[in-house]
């Protein structure tokens, strides 16, 4: 694992994603975006510092010529100019996530919502159909990555 100032000596930036059960990811990237409750943003090396809420989203990184995806789900950011921390509530990568079991999931929240009910249940449904919809984009983005 890098430090901060390893990163900044090698023109990437240390992203970490975090959630409450583990360290995700560890790693120098070259570029990092996020999804901010008050809109997406970039970060480069040397960037301004600041902090920010994340909303359900899509983070994806850089290294080299390779993007990254994730997807995350509520949380906070933290910038620095040479380190980016994510301290999410649920974070997946691409790659852990099932396609299928994702496009059942949105049928199912999908389902859901049609049939209505109370308030409550039906922006329950609204958020799983969300988190259900960010999974099968992230994981499908993952899979024509590696058609190209």
């Amino acid at each position: 694992m890098a430090t901060s100032t390893e990163a900044t000596q090698s023109g990437k930036i240390l992203l970490e994603v975090v959630t409450p059960d583990k360290l995700l990811l560890s790693e120098e990237v070259d570029q990092v975006s996020a999804p901010g409750t008050e809109g997406d943003f970039g970060v480069l090396p040397g960037h301004c510092h600041f902090l920010s809420t994340l909303r359900i989203g899509e983070l994806n990184y850089r290294i080299g010529e390779k993007t990254q995806f994730m997807s995350v789900l509520w949380g906070f950011a933290e910038v620095t100019s040479t380190k980016v921390t994510i301290l999410a509530e649920i974070a997946e990568k691409a790659e852990d996530i099932d396609v299928e079991r994702a496009k059942e999931a949105v049928a199912k929240a999908e389902a859901h919502l049609e049939r209505g009910g109370l308030p409550s249940e039906v922006e329950e449904a609204k958020v799983s159909l969300e988190k259900a919809r960010l999974r099968q984009k992230v994981a499908e983005r993952l899979q024509k990555q590696g058609r190209s």
